[in-house]
């Protein structure tokens, strides 16, 4: 499976001077732990709900000042043609939470443990599908007194 069947769309972004007050409440909207910081259309950095809350207000800096001053400017990609494999050692290997997905230069959408652990769960359920339905159909503990017995 491509990385673009399991990423979020779109990726929410800011605008370099954009203050740590308007970040969190954008975070806050969109239901997401993190915002991309982008001037340009080039990705810049990254601001998760962490930095927002141990580089922000752990430093005493205000909620007006600019997004760049504690977001992470080293920000790991994943190229939504790419197989999501190629996330999951990727996400092993740099112990991140979120990778953005580019498509060249252009950030597309976000791709969280979180995608993955729902892919992973989708792939389980659908594994384990036929086992449950038998389940279903004979439930599991001593047979009842009107089945057969076996091998006594």
């Amino acid at each position: 499976m491509q990385v673009s069947e399991a990423m979020s769309t779109p990726a929410a972004a800011v605008p370099l001077r954009t203050s740590l007050g308007e970040a969190a409440r954008q975070m806050g909207e969109y239901g997401v732990g993190s915002v991309l910081v982008v001037e340009g259309g080039t990705l810049r950095g990254i601001v998760t709900d962490r930095d927002l809350a141990v580089r922000g207000l752990g430093r005493g800096l205000d909620s007006g000042t600019p997004v760049e001053a504690v977001m992470s400017p080293r920000v790991i990609t994943v190229g939504m043609a790419d197989d999501v494999d190629v996330a999951y050692r990727i996400l092993r290997r740099c112990g991140v939470r979120r990778l953005p997905v580019v498509d060249g230069q252009r950030v597309v959408g976000m791709l969280t443990v979180d995608d993955l652990l729902l892919d992973v769960f989708q792939r389980l359920a659908d594994l384990l599908g036929p086992v449950a339905w038998s389940i279903l159909e004979e439930p599991p503990g001593p047979p009842s007194t009107d089945s057969p017995s076996y091998g006594t």
